[in-house]
């Protein structure tokens, strides 16, 4: 299942980029990719997949091939979220499953738990369906106040984006991204650069700088009343040498990924599977043998649960 074809979506800032593979009258799976990525995160993944299921991976705004945002409009959490509405209703979806990789794994969890109906299965590689507040408070409105300021100081300049070789920019992608080999990050600036006389440019909106300016970091009780709403079942898959945590300061601090894992169990009971594989946070990518067989038997099992009236 190497083939696939590309899509474009109208938004009113423009387009949503994705790619598809599988027959169209197979049951659908969107794909969600991480901060910064683009969907060629899961050009690795999908062809492990079970054939007969209809897969597609879209660019959030502002990343891969999809439009940037119009001017003054703030890559906020809940902008992605409706993006994955905007992208089904095109798509004529009305119940799908949801693969989202770390980043993709947020949004796509609280998309899950804002429209309930329409997600039948949600798959979080090294990721949680929302970021705790519990390292954050007194960093928050920080945090608030430096996305303003970011978004300000690009407009602000007019500076073109930088021309860069393709080794130079291999290099500094890998050095910012130290769990992605070079093959994966070779994958990931293809649709992620554009080629230009001199070399090559980053396609991503500029205003998009740091993750932790985008997300919506929420509470333990705001996390437990969210998840009584899933109707999906859950696989979370944990890569043991991957991210705990927004920030890489925290990371050491599994406390978080424990209240993660045990209230989706008490919340969900058996709808819920978590499974910890050996691997980075781009197990899916470096190694997707290792996270294949698991989402494969958690796509294809039956036991489909009846949708609470």
């Amino acid at each position: 299942m190497g083939l696939f074809s590309e899509l474009k979506l109208a938004v009113p800032w423009g387009h949503i980029a994705a790619k598809a593979w599988g027959p169209q009258q197979g049951h659908p799976v969107l794909c969600l990719h991480g901060w910064l990525d683009n969907a060629n995160s899961f050009d690795q993944l999908i062809p492990l997949l079970p054939k007969d299921f209809h897969y597609i991976a879209m660019d959030f705004g502002g990343h891969g091939l999809s439009s940037h945002y119009s001017p003054g409009l703030p890559y906020y959490h809940q902008n992605f979220v409706s993006e994955i509405r905007r992208v089904v209703a095109a798509l004529k979806w009305n119940r799908f499953s949801l693969l989202g990789h770390s980043f993709g794994g947020t949004v796509g969890g609280m998309f899950s738990c804002i429209f309930p109906e329409m997600v039948d299965k949600l798959i979080l590689l090294d990721s949680s369906p929302f970021a705790l507040d519990s390292n954050e408070m007194e960093n928050m409105l920080i945090y608030k106040r430096r996305a303003i300021e970011h978004t300000l100081q690009v407009e602000a300049s007019k500076k073109p984006s930088s021309v860069v070789s393709p080794e130079e920019m291999l290099r500094g992608f890998l050095k910012n991204n130290s769990h992605v080999s070079e093959e994966c990050g070779k994958l990931l600036l293809q649709r992620g650069t554009t080629r230009v006389a001199t070399g090559l440019v980053l396609n991503r909106d500029r205003r998009i700088a740091w993750p932790e300016h985008s997300f919506d970091f929420v509470s333990r009780e705001f996390f437990a009343q969210s998840v009584k709403k899933l109707q999906a079942r859950v696989l979370l898959i944990k890569a043991i040498q991957g991210f705990y945590d927004v920030r890489r300061e925290n990371d050491t601090n599994k406390e978080p990924l424990l209240f993660t894992v045990d209230t989706l169990k008490s919340v969900l009971k058996e709808r819920f599977q978590y499974v910890e594989v050996p691997g980075n946070h781009y197990v899916h990518m470096n190694q997707p043998q290792q996270v294949a067989s698991v989402i494969s038997s958690f796509l294809q099992s039956k036991d489909r649960v009846p949708a609470r009236l």
